[in-house]
């Protein structure tokens, strides 16, 4: 029998790259200026690298090439002339690269032919950046136990607001010769008025802004330095936000409940199935312009899997003791819906269930958890989970709250 929880979380992947997006786009040429080129015509850009600051406009039909040039012509003049050209590249489920502009339209092969004659080194150095950022994303997901906090409990350190406030406005001066012409006196001071009107609003939003960061700041000072003692409010919402704080690699649903002296917490997590994980490594051939996808063995799959189901529930167990003092023990359980044969609908079938105290907990070495193996971390407490040892799990009754 399944069990369910009243207070249920879903918590959205982190800013990591989703493995299942596999366009990236970056510019070819000179870094902060340059031309884009497509259909619509030829567009100057320009900013001021670092800052997010850029303008995007038309150019002048005088300064276009002539209508009568191919796209890929004016595509090799812009790039004989060493100027930037904005670039986004698709990469499809076999390694086939895609092109397209800045502005999202695609190339014509002889545009794309033309980019990989000027670019190719930039273009395969941009490749391999992301071909490694791939399989970094696939190799964290068998090491996400690796980021877990020490199971200290001193408490939440506020955060400063970091929003500077608005610069104070440039005001016009007054020419000399102002006052003997009034109405531009005038038009001078009106100006000089707004500007200062719209900076003494945005400041006192700004003001609004910071008395709401650090009265938020100091409400869960308390609530993590006292309240999660006795409150089970306190403690809830404390648990809550620790866990919308870590970068999941998935969309991960967390059910948890506090026990009646709330020295007992049950979590119950929604897992991801196997067919949700990725099924390839990438590499990049000497000397070609395009990812090869290598696929994973049945084993490898399943190891990640395995890695990855434990893992998550190595982290949610670091998350509980690091936050929540009054804690001494947890039960941690996992489960995923898998097809019913007997009614052709879903069930849920748990792969393991773990009940661990805090002084189990604090034998870990947090200091080196990269030499921690989180399936056989489970393992040495106390665990219910049926998995054969090529990591083919059969249903489990999971631990519950007395």
């Amino acid at each position: 029998m399944g069990f369910r929880f009243q207070r249920r979380i879903t918590l959205a992947p982190g800013i990591r790259l989703n493995l299942s997006k596999r366009g990236f786009g970056f510019s070819v040429g000179q870094r902060g200026a340059g031309l884009s080129v497509g259909p619509s015509g030829v567009h100057g850009h320009a900013g001021i690298p670092g800052t997010g600051l850029a303008y995007r406009q038309k150019l002048n039909t005088r300064s276009r090439p002539s209508s009568r040039s191919s796209p890929a012509a004016t595509l090799e003049a812009l790039l004989s002339r060493g100027e930037s050209l904005p670039v986004r590249l698709d990469i499809d489920a076999e390694g086939g690269i895609h092109y397209s502009h800045g502005d999202g339209t695609p190339m014509s092969d002889d545009e794309a032919r033309v980019l990989r004659r000027h670019a190719r080194e930039p273009l395969r150095e941009q490749l391999a950046q992301h071909c490694e950022r791939l399989n970094a994303d696939l190799d964290r997901l068998g090491r996400l136990h690796e980021e877990t906090p020490f199971p200290r409990t001193n408490g939440y350190t506020t955060q400063d607001f970091m929003e500077a406030p608005p610069s104070s406005p440039a005001l016009r001066q007054s020419p000399w010769w102002h006052p003997l012409w009034p109405p531009a006196k005038r038009r001078v001071e009106e100006e000089n008025h707004r500007r200062q009107a719209a900076f003494n609003e945005a400041y006192r939003d700004w003001e609004w802004r910071k008395a709401t960061h650090d009265e938020a700041e100091f409400a869960r000072h308390l609530r993590e330095g006292e309240g999660v003692l006795h409150d089970p409010d306190a403690m809830e919402q404390t648990l809550r936000e620790r866990l919308e704080e870590i970068d999941w690699p998935r969309e991960t649903a967390i059910d948890f409940d506090l026990g009646s002296d709330v020295s007992t917490i049950a979590v119950d997590i929604d897992l991801p199935c196997e067919d949700e994980m990725p099924d390839r490594y990438w590499t990049m051939p000497a000397k070609q312009i395009r990812l090869t996808p290598r696929r994973l063995s049945d084993t490898r799959q399943r190891k990640l899997y395995r890695d990855h189901v434990h893992g998550i529930a190595f982290r949610v167990l670091g998350a509980v003791f690091a936050r929540l003092p009054a804690v001494q023990e947890a039960r941690v359980s996992g489960y995923r819906q898998i097809s019913d044969p007997a009614t052709g609908g879903e069930r849920d079938q748990y792969l393991l269930s773990v009940k661990v105290t805090r002084e189990q907990w604090s034998r870990i070495h947090f200091d080196r958890l990269d030499q921690v193996d989180p399936v056989a971390a489970m393992e040495a407490f106390t665990l219910r989970r049926d998995m054969t040892k090529t990591g083919i799990y059969r249903d489990i009754e999971p631990f519950k709250l007395v």
